[in-house]
Formats: structure tokens, C-alpha cells, sequence
């Protein structure tokens, strides 16, 4: 059979520790890097290299989402790209709006927004706002390795907190443990509510799909110990994908409901865009022995195109194969007493800090 999108074969290089293992063309570019016969001079080129941060002055940080299967109406991300590398995300694609790849340039050329806290209070301050919880970390993980050394996360839920601004967080990080102390004082006033994304107890294959990202054993440490500093904590596992990863979920399940989990939520891979040749490449090379049937079972829950984005079906797929994960998902859901009580954010203590103190 020929595979749909192979490139470069078995001559062409892994990058050990990054999930992408190439550079697929920049749709809003003209030109494009091709390797045809490397040579000694290309080996600058071949060889993975560290990770690069830029930072940028950004005008706006505040951004309506306008899609209607996503759980939140804003989100705001002090960075772009992500190095933990995630084969399936998404937010990959948003890197062409930067002049780059979604494929190892988005794991390997980190965009910062040095100003978010900044944007984040002009944006509050607005007469016009009225309060609704906003995601942080809707694109890419707002936790992820740069964080350490930024601190951008830790400045925005500072910000939220003096406003009594609501967010919410989904992080696969162990660094979300540092704030717990300041998410704890947002979780007293219902402004914060934190997942978790666990979607592998297969150790083999998270360093694969997810290269430079916490093992599982120390996501369920992450949701027991938020849990037990009385932050409200759920799981996603997602995405889930047929063939590798869907088998999970009834374990998945119990062990964060055991961990202290009250929430969970899941959806089925989607491949969009330029996610659909970094992940078909990336399948191949990894499980050449179950890649055709892993792919077409991708296609039959999304009828046929990988592609799809059409709203609901997009994020739980359709057909056999997505029917037979929902059923899974409800019924552990509902065994472990997980989704109880739907987590609802404070909105009306919102404020707007005055500078002057008041003299009564």
C-alpha cells in the first residue's frame, strides 16, 4: 500500500526528544526548505537544535472564542509554540501566522508575550467587560518549560486575583505545583478551576507523542496534590486516538477519580490543517506495524476527512468507533463519580482596583 504521506523515508533523521520530525511547508509562505541529498554541509540542518525563545511586544492578549464545542468564551496565551511537543495539537497551525512550521519550528521557536500581564489589566480595566471566565492556555500549554525562567502564568493569575478575574487552566506541567499556593486563594473565591491532560499510562508511548512533558504517574501526584489543597481539579483525556491510546480510558478514569479528580472531559483526535502531515509522518516512522488501521480508524470517526471542522463533530467524531469511546467515557465517568456537579466560576465578586486607598 502506499502511505498517504510519506517524506523522506527511512533516510531522513528522528529528533529524539520532539514529537515533530519535520518542517512541513508554511501555507502563507512562497518558499520552503527541502532536503533532497544531504551532505555534510546540510548537517546544521539535520541536527535538532536548542530551543529558541523570542520575545514579542504584543498589542492584544484577550481573544473571543468563537467556537461554539469549546467549554470557555475567552482565552488569553502568554506564549507561542510549545515545547512539549505534542504530536496531535492543534495549536500547531498558528504558528504560520508567525512566518514558521507548525512542525519543529513550533516546538523549537518559542514566541513570548513579555507583556501579557500588562494587556491583561488594560483589557480588565475596560467599562465594557463584563466578567466571564477566561482559559488560559486555550492554545498552547501555559506551563510548559519556558514558564520556569518567564513567569508570565504566575504574573497573570496574580492579576486575576486582585480583579477577581475567573480563569481557567488545562496543563500536562508539574510547574502548575509552584502557584498552588496562589491557585488556592483564587480556589476560596470559585475563580479557578484546573485539568490536568492525561492521555497515556503507556510510558513508550507518551515519550513518543508527548517528548518533553511529565510522566503520567506525576500528572495523578499534580491532581491529587491541587486536589488537596482544595483546588477544584478534573482530567482531560484527550485527545483519544483508536489504535493507540482509546483502550486507556476506563483506567485513565478511575485513577483520577482516586487521585482526587472531580471533573473529566475528553475529545477524539482531529488532524487540521498542516496537523495532518506532522502527524501522519510522525505515525509511520513510530508504528509502521499498526499505522493503516490506525489512520483509517482516525478518518471513519470524522467521516473520511481527518480534517473536519464542523462544530460537535469535530471534537467527538462520529460513527462506530466514536460511539464505542463515548459509551466508554460515560460509563467510567459515571462508575468513579466523576461530572457529579458541573464547576461553576464566580463572576460576581469581579472588580476593578482603584489606585487611591480609600480613607474610610
Amino acid at each position: 500500500m502506499t502511505l498517504p504521506f510519506q517524506e523522506g523515508g527511512a533516510e531522513t533523521p528522528y529528533y529524539k526528544g520532539r514529537g515533530a520530525q519535520i518542517n512541513p511547508r508554511n501555507k502563507y509562505l512562497k518558499g520552503e526548505y527541502v532536503q533532497e541529498h544531504a551532505e555534510g554541509i546540510d548537517e546544521w540542518w539535520q541536527v535538532d537544535v536548542p530551543t529558541q525563545v523570542f520575545e514579542e511586544h504584543a498589542k492584544t492578549l484577550v481573544n473571543k472564542v468563537e467556537s461554539p464545542d469549546v467549554g470557555m468564551w475567552y482565552s488569553m496565551n502568554p506564549y507561542q509554540g510549545c515545547e512539549h511537543g505534542c504530536i496531535y495539537c492543534y495549536a500547531r497551525n498558528a504558528h504560520q501566522f508567525w512566518g514558521l512550521s507548525a512542525g519543529l519550528d513550533f516546538e523549537r521557536k518559542i514566541i513570548v508575550k513579555h507583556n501579557a500581564p500588562e494587556l491583561l489589566r488594560k483589557f480588565l480595566d475596560n467599562k465594557n467587560w463584563v466578567p466571564k471566565p477566561i482559559s488560559l492556555s486555550g492554545n498552547t500549554d501555559c506551563y510548559q518549560p519556558v514558564e520556569r525562567k518567564m513567569w508570565l502564568t504566575r504574573q497573570l493569575l496574580e492579576v486575576a486575583l486582585e480583579y477577581k478575574q475567573p480563569v481557567g487552566i488545562i496543563t500536562k506541567n508539574s510547574l502548575v505545583l509552584r502557584d498552588r499556593y496562589l491557585l488556592q486563594q483564587l480556589a476560596q473565591e470559585k475563580l479557578v478551576c484546573v485539568y490536568v491532560s492525561i492521555t497515556t499510562l503507556q510510558e513508550e508511548l507518551r515519550q513518543k507523542m508527548e517528548p518533553r512533558t511529565t510522566t503520567a504517574a506525576q500528572r495523578f501526584k499534580i491532581v491529587k496534590e491541587l486536589s488537596d489543597f482544595g483546588i477544584p481539579v478534573g482530567v482531560m483525556t484527550a485527545p483519544m486516538i483508536p489504535g493507540l491510546n482509546d483502550h486507556e480510558i476506563p483506567r485513565l478514569l478511575e485513577m483520577a477519580a482516586a487521585n482526587g479528580a472531580k471533573y473529566a472531559g475528553y475529545t477524539v483526535v482531529r488532524l487540521n490543517d498542516a496537523v495532518k502531515l506532522i502527524f501522519n509522518d510522525w505515525l509511520y516512522k513510530n508504528f509502521p506495524d499498526r499505522a493503516d488501521k490506525v489512520w483509517h480508524q482516525i478518518e471513519s470517526m470524522h467521516g473520511g476527512n481527518v480534517n473536519d471542522s464542523e462544530f460537535g463533530r469535530r471534537m467527538r467524531g462520529d460513527g462506530n468507533i466514536a460511539e464505542l469511546i463515548r459509551q466508554q467515557f460515560r460509563v467510567h465517568v459515571k462508575k468513579n463519580g466523576l461530572n457529579q456537579e458541573r464547576f461553576e466560576f464566580n463572576t460576581e465578586s469581579f472588580r476593578r482596583p482603584t489606585s487611591q486607598l480609600s480613607l474610610f
